[in-house]
């Protein structure tokens, strides 16, 4: 599998004229995955081999503005080379818990209409993962209704025992968050690749009159 990793910006706090805020793309399989959206990872999109329009899944590490207020605008540029286009995939978003909150009210005060649909995986935190006196009540904002084109995400808890949340498991790839301790509840991503076994095309070996000799190795007991 061909796999590659684009650095979009690696600035904290703010982005230069050179150095765009926090954005790192993983690209495989012809998808783009996008780990945080700082101000500035459009242009930086649009100065790279990248699109886009590739982006199919998007994992924010923490609410820390320099790492996310890029989302909105990523996904209203998004919206606009998608044309009429309504068979794209949803957007899957993945980040701590007031993300969802965030980009529906965004959404909502710009009157803002995407033409695909997103779904937000929210991740809850401990209460370890932040000072006690700014810990709070990380419970869903109770809202009249949901943005039309928001589909209903998953609230992700820490699995005790692997401490770690799974995000997601296919056939492909085992993708895990894990706490990280900041001045605010933050995560990081791990993302591994499942063994794939190997082709041997025993009746080409044959025409070519080849010879494999297969032998296992086993270290010596220390007992």
């Amino acid at each position: 599998m061909s796999m590659d990793v684009t650095f979009l910006g690696t600035g904290a706090a703010y982005p230069s004229p050179t150095r765009g805020a926090s954005a790192v793309v993983l690209r495989c399989e012809g998808e783009c995955w996008l780990f945080d959206c700082g101000e500035g990872t459009q242009t930086q999109l649009m100065k790279s081999q990248l699109k886009a329009g590739r982006i199919t899944k998007i994992f924010i590490t923490h609410l820390h503005g320099d790492h996310f207020f890029g989302l909105p605008g990523l996904l209203c540029t998004i919206s606009l080379q998608s044309g009429s286009m309504v068979s794209k995939q949803p957007i899957e978003i993945y980040g701590p818990v007031g993300l969802r909150d965030f980009i529906w009210r965004t959404m909502e005060l710009s009157h803002t209409e995407l033409v695909f649909h997103y779904v937000v995986h929210e991740l809850v935190p401990t209460a370890d993962q932040c000072l006690a006196e700014e810990l709070k009540e990380f419970a869903h904002v109770n809202r009249a209704g949901s943005p039309p084109k928001e589909e209903q995400g998953r609230t992700i808890l820490l699995d005790s025992e692997e401490n770690s949340y799974l995000l997601f498991d296919d056939e492909q790839f085992v993708v895990k968050a894990f706490r990280l301790f900041h001045r605010i509840p933050s995560f990081g991503f791990s993302v591994v690749e499942k063994k794939r076994p190997g082709k041997l095309n025993a009746q080409k070996l044959k025409d070519l009159g080849k010879c494999f000799f297969f032998f296992c190795f086993f270290p010596p007991s220390h007992q």
